[in-house]
């Protein structure tokens, strides 16, 4: 709908969809929308390895539109997790590395793709999802 109202307006849109798995030997996406989100200020790139807001922490799915509307962009957030590591201890599958996301760094340093990859294979034969990660992250809890 956004991309269809930039349309309207005159603008170009293209829209990047959510979950869009292009490598699957290296687990990545065509776009990363959690670095543009971060970019843009929506939040920080947390532990976790996922984006996260002030509002909501890490329960925000993302989908990105590209466009060449002007647009005002936010101011970059510092990463808020500091001492905190709950997502770290809290992973079954032992993917974090307790590392604070830095652009250059290399995601593996971060965060073992695979070894979340190969738990949730596991998982979903069982019919079960995981999230443990989402859900012990403190920030955006509404309880």
């Amino acid at each position: 709908m956004l991309a269809q109202s930039l349309d309207r307006a005159g603008f170009q849109a293209f829209v990047v969809p959510s979950s869009q798995t292009v490598d699957r030997t290296g687990l990545t996406g065509v776009f990363s929308h959690k670095l543009a989100g971060h970019l843009a200020g929506l939040g920080w790139i947390g532990k976790s390895a996922l984006l996260i807001t002030p509002e909501h922490g890490p329960r925000v799915r993302w989908g990105t539109v590209l466009t060449d509307a002007p647009l005002e962009t936010g101011t970059r957030m510092d990463e808020m997790c500091r001492d905190c590591d709950a997502c770290v201890k809290a992973c079954p599958a032992h993917a974090f590395t307790g590392q604070a996301f830095d652009k250059p760094r290399p995601r593996s340093e971060i965060f073992a793709a695979e070894a979340c990859d190969s738990y949730l294979s596991k998982r979903e034969a069982l019919h079960r999802a995981c999230g443990i990660c989402v859900y012990v992250c403190p920030f955006g809890r509404t309880e």
